[in-house]
């Protein structure tokens, strides 16, 4: 018997050392692969300018960093959408008082101390300078947050592994474009996306909208305050940005609506939505000059928050990161370095965002006819309007807001 044990270990260790064989095998193959992938964009990137000494040394000895979020990997298939705050915690906790309120006191330091070169930004492009403000504390708390990756790595590693894998490489292109251009490997600190500087620009974005505003001659958005503003204020500009127009209203909601109203197709005046009993949630009056201009519903928490009639700089902040929550915390910390407040309105705690929850009521909504062009796990307003008017259709309480029940009620309906 103690032969027979022997011979059991030794073949549980060949086994054991066959497995690893494979692993070291598989993991070399991979790093090859990922070699050969990076080789294979050589072409593309001397098109844009970029030479060969660039190329080779930004990519020597380089490897994948699958610790970031938003990529496809074995195992992982299932994983969230996406790694950004944005599109996974409660809104409540995304839009905190305290953290707006710290913001807006900074922010409203910064508008002293940066008086004259945002005074020559907005007469350029037409943004205001708490706005422009406001994209620069939310995106690294005023410089203050210190961006965790190198940018080549993030988004040579999105561009060979990510969901979005077109949309990384064309940026991985540029970013090599960017050293090409002198800007320091050093320098180039990145989120797990690859956005870079004061304001977070992406690589095709440095060389659309950056600029020198600092009059120094060289264009530097990792110091130059003067040059990272105005180039987000030129962004902004390029999406629309409407001089002198706010990007919206906390709203109350009368009890004739629901937030099963919300989102860019059911746009109307603001006129309109005061016909329809719509007031704003500080008591004030409508603006009188802005009574004609179009306007939809926006409720990011459905009914468990406040809601807001957004008009087109909502919209254009939009542009600049595609998220609700986002442009909400931009609006209302620009309110605030203004001279404005907290929400009237509680955030009412619902939890977090859950991709997977999401995905299955989107599919669900999908298969009873509902507006849902896809099924991405995120909850935008197309989501929550559509689910509002299921709600609506199917008499249940009407909130806009995704939960297990309501996913039950729809995966019922389906059996009945």
């Amino acid at each position: 018997m103690r032969g027979a044990g022997v011979w059991a270990r030794l073949a549980w260790a060949a086994a054991l050392i066959g497995i690893v064989a494979l692993l070291v095998a598989t993991t070399a193959r991979g790093a090859d692969s990922f070699e050969a992938w990076l080789e294979g964009l050589w072409p593309e990137a001397q098109a844009m300018g970029v030479s060969r000494q660039t190329f080779d040394a930004a990519f020597r000895g380089l490897r994948p960093d699958t610790s970031l979020p938003d990529l496809v990997l074995p195992g992982r298939e299932k994983a969230p959408p996406s790694g950004q705050a944005e599109f996974s915690r409660p809104p409540g906790d995304y839009l905190d008082k305290a953290q707006l309120a710290r913001l807006a006191a900074e922010g409203r330091e910064l508008l002293v101390k940066h008086r004259a070169a945002l005074a020559r930004i907005e007469a350029e492009t037409g943004v205001d300078p708490a706005s422009v403000l406001a994209i620069w504390g939310r995106e690294t708390a005023f410089g203050k947050h210190r961006l965790p990756h190198d940018a080549i790595t993030a988004l040579a590693t999105q561009a060979y592994l990510g969901r979005r894998k077109e949309l990384f490489r064309t940026e991985l292109l540029y970013a090599l474009r960017m050293l090409e251009a002198g800007v320091p490997r050093a320098r180039m600190r990145a989120s797990w996306a690859g956005a870079m500087g004061l304001t977070q620009f992406m690589p095709s974005e440095f060389f659309t909208h950056a600029g020198d505003a600092d009059g120094d001659g060289k264009t530097d958005l990792f110091a130059s305050v003067p040059d990272a503003l105005g180039s987000a204020a030129r962004q902004l500009a390029a999406k629309g940005w409407v001089r002198g127009e706010p990007w919206g209203f906390e709203a109350r909601i009368p009890g004739s609506a629901d937030c099963a109203l919300e989102g860019p197709p059911g746009a109307q005046s603001l006129a309109q939505w005061a016909k329809l009993g719509f007031t704003r949630a500080d008591g004030r009056p409508w603006p009188e000059r802005l009574l004609a201009r179009p306007a939809y519903l926006m409720a990011p928490a459905g009914a468990h928050g406040p809601a807001f009639l957004v008009l087109e700089n909502y919209q254009v902040i939009r542009r600049y990161n595609t998220s609700d929550l986002y442009a909400t915390f931009v609006g209302n910390l620009a309110d605030r370095i203004r001279g404005g407040g907290d929400f009237v309105m509680p955030w009412k705690p619902v939890g977090p965002q859950r991709a997977e929850l999401v995905r299955r009521i989107q599919e669900g909504l999908k298969a009873k006819g509902y507006d849902i062009e896809k099924s991405d796990g995120f909850i935008g307003s197309n989501t929550r309007r559509q689910l509002g008017l299921y709600q609506r259709a199917s008499r249940l309480t009407v909130d806009c807001w995704p939960s297990e029940a309501v996913m039950a009620h729809i995966a019922g309906a389906a059996r009945r």
